[in-house]
């Protein structure tokens, strides 16, 4: 992994991190939802590009490494906060995703301690990621009345559950690997 800060990678995550406010703006000022679908839609190719390049490439980079989950993270927030304000998505479920994401930061410290900033990214995480990121227009677009409306509803609450049961298993698998690691690796001085 290298050290490089411009590379196109890195700047397709960062104009999907820069696009967080954009869509939360477009989903709570004007309530413009297809612009903020097509925020979401951008970010999504663009998420999908910078992976796909960057291992293309061989460029992949430490801070793309941080980039990528950062911006994964940040639209699951903006996204829950923006349809929970929307009385789309109850409060329980607006809490329920970030609290994962909080507890797993809460094991940081501890892999600390044994020279690791983070684990690795594995298949169940992205998968959950993904759904979510299916779930989340298709519930924006189902805000409405009428056929296309009803039909997104009901695919972007199956993509919720799923989403929200695999985003919290991937979680259970991370914190299982933490307390793994823990237990077989010996301090870093």
């Amino acid at each position: 992994m290298k050290d490089e800060l411009f590379t196109i990678p890195n700047l397709l995550s960062a104009i999907r991190i820069v696009l967080v406010p954009v869509f939360l703006w477009l989903v709570l000022v004007p309530e413009r939802d297809v612009l903020a679908i097509g925020v979401l839609v951008v970010s999504g190719i663009t998420d999908y590009l910078d992976g796909k390049i960057a291992r293309a490439t061989g460029r992949t980079t430490r801070l793309g490494a941080l980039l990528d989950p950062v911006a994964d993270r940040l639209y699951i927030l903006a996204v829950v906060v923006g349809l929970g304000l929307r009385d789309i998505i109850p409060w329980w479920l607006a809490v329920i995703l970030p609290l994962r994401d909080v507890v797993l930061f809460s094991l940081v410290p501890f892999l600390r301690t044994r020279g690791f900033s983070a684990l690795p990214v594995h298949f169940l995480g992205k998968a959950a990621t993904a759904g979510l990121l299916y779930a989340f227009p298709l519930l924006l677009l189902g805000d409405g009345d009428g056929a296309v409306a009803n039909l997104a509803r009901v695919f972007g609450w199956a993509f919720t559950v799923w989403g929200v049961a695999l985003y919290w298993w991937a979680g259970i698998l991370y914190a299982v690997q933490v307390r793994r690691l823990l237990a077989s690796t010996p301090r870093t001085p």
